[in-house]
């Protein structure tokens, strides 16, 4: 399963709990955006965590899920980022 995370996130100390739980889970690839690759079961753990970690009435969390064809016709240009071709299963 492929996805994308932004998140918004107004407490540094929260944001670095937040930062640390997603390095777990894939590629930082903007100031607060994440892509990921992992089964089902690691992205309902990933959601457990963040949702333990952050505080829903002051911070905000999005997930892009990206079907196939949409990953494979994803286009970057400039400096190289974002996942390799492993999935990242915590």
């Amino acid at each position: 399963m492929y996805y994308v995370v932004a998140y918004d996130i107004t407490d540094d100390g929260r944001r670095n709990r937040i930062l640390k739980i997603l390095k777990d889970f894939g590629a930082h690839i903007q100031y607060s955006v994440f892509e990921c690759n992992t089964d089902r079961r690691a992205y309902l753990r990933l959601k457990e965590r963040l949702s333990d970690a952050m505080h829903p009435e002051e911070d905000s969390m999005t997930f892009y899920h990206l079907c196939r064809s949409c990953k494979n016709g994803m286009e970057r240009m400039g400096v190289k980022k974002g996942l390799d071709k492993k999935s990242y299963v915590v």
